[in-house]
């Protein structure tokens, strides 16, 4: 139902970077969520997707607009660590973007921002400053570094307000780039339905062909192989779980794009650590898991890792308590606050505190059922429409 505040004014025209949708990452993961939410729960406005790309527009939200614009390579693959978009296409979303008709443009995330020329108030995303403040762990070259840094710049210049996913992200970008603590709001993340507790999970064909069994301990991790997840640490200290006697059924499943990443990838750097330790047999590395295979796997799974340099949320985390998974994270993230003691949290620096989390938690079922009602229990009080509520009162503000 429209908000009663905004009855008589007439609908926002919002023009929405719809460039990430098909990305199988968080920022596609993100994008799908917020505005499938957004577009149900704020009617009263009209939207117009600007996509580049025709994949997956059976799974638009409905009543929206779609615009397709020409480009010589979707934004997805294109806006990559070890590339960039074309002059070309991005000039051509640029002008696509700043049509006159547009009340309001949006754009998901900073990493498909493009010049908008127009009236139009602007509000963009910045989901993290990982890029910003590891720029050598996942930007590798110079170039594209200084795209990157462009980008913001002109970004954050542009808006006319900068909206992040958590306190703790809001912080840091206030910190990192000076900017006024007004001109930053938290718009939050959820997990999406699928992820949830499961009455009977069985693994797939495919989960049992990669060697992974009923009987099986698994620590799980979710997400990319680039150099600032910290996988070093998570596997060291997995080699030392794996030399204990009492874990001898436990197994170390890394589930993450591995062949073709767009994003900086040193998976080749993890690969070869799992066979210099001696542990290939019990390492399985899944590949890209569809969320239907992800959710039976989390359901099973004995606990969680996410040893990040940094997160901006830690949504694999939150995914994970929602099918009640016991969750070891990053301290550098928000998700102390969000998971509490559905959590353990572990510095991304202390690897002999990596090793004594783990065990403590495969060692204990007491903690592990105390973890579950604790993730379960925070999951819950995070949903997308919440998200987009948030949003949407951040649309009326910038767009009185």
């Amino acid at each position: 139902m429209p908000d009663l505040n905004d009855v008589g004014k007439l609908p926002r025209r919002i023009g929405i970077d719809a460039t990430c949708w098909q990305n199988n990452r968080g920022y596609g993961r993100h994008a799908r969520a917020l505005l499938r939410a957004l577009a149900r729960i704020a009617p009263e406005n009209h939207y117009t997707f600007l996509m580049d790309a025709q994949e997956n527009l059976d799974k638009l939200p409905p009543r929206v607009q779609v615009e397709l614009v020409r480009a010589s390579a979707p934004t997805a693959l294109a806006a990559s660590a070890q590339g960039h978009r074309s002059l070309g296409d991005m000039w051509r979303m640029s002008r696509a973007l700043s049509a006159p008709n547009f009340d309001l443009v949006l754009f998901p995330t900073i990493y498909s921002f493009v010049p908008v020329v127009s009236r139009a108030k602007k509000i963009v995303m910045i989901h993290d400053v990982i890029a910003d403040k590891f720029p050598e762990l996942t930007l590798p070259s110079r170039t594209a570094r200084l795209f990157w840094d462009i980008k913001v710049a002109l970004g954050r210049w542009q808006a006319d307000a900068l909206v992040t996913v958590s306190e703790y992200s809001r912080q840091a970008i206030i910190e990192h780039f000076a900017i006024a603590p007004e001109r930053v709001a938290v718009v939050g993340e959820a997990g999406d339905p699928v992820f949830r507790v499961l009455d009977d999970p069985q693994f797939t064909a495919r989960l049992t062909a990669l060697g992974i069994a009923p009987d099986q301990s698994l620590v799980v991790y979710v997400g990319g192989f680039a150099p600032h997840k910290n996988l070093q640490t998570l596997v060291a200290a997995f080699a030392q779980i794996a030399m204990r006697a009492e874990f001898a059924n436990a197994r170390l499943v890394m589930v993450g794009e591995n062949q073709n990443e767009v994003f900086h990838s040193y998976f080749s750097t993890i690969k070869n650590q799992v066979d210099a330790l001696g542990i290939a047999d019990r390492v399985i590395f899944t590949g890209y898991l569809p969320d239907d295979e992800l959710v039976v796997l989390l359901n099973r799974a004995t606990v969680l890792a996410l040893p990040s340099l940094m997160e901006g949320f830690g949504l694999p985390a939150l995914e994970a308590a929602a099918c009640g998974c016991p969750v070891t994270a990053t301290t550098a993230s928000p998700l102390p606050d969000l998971l509490g003691a559905g959590g353990l949290y572990i510095a991304p620096s202390d690897a002999p505190g990596w090793h004594d989390a783990l065990a403590r938690v495969l060692q204990s079922r007491e903690l592990r059922a105390q973890m579950r009602v604790a993730g379960l229990a925070a999951a819950q009080r995070l949903t997308w429409d919440a998200a987009a509520q948030q949003l949407r009162a951040i649309i009326n503000r910038t767009s009185p």
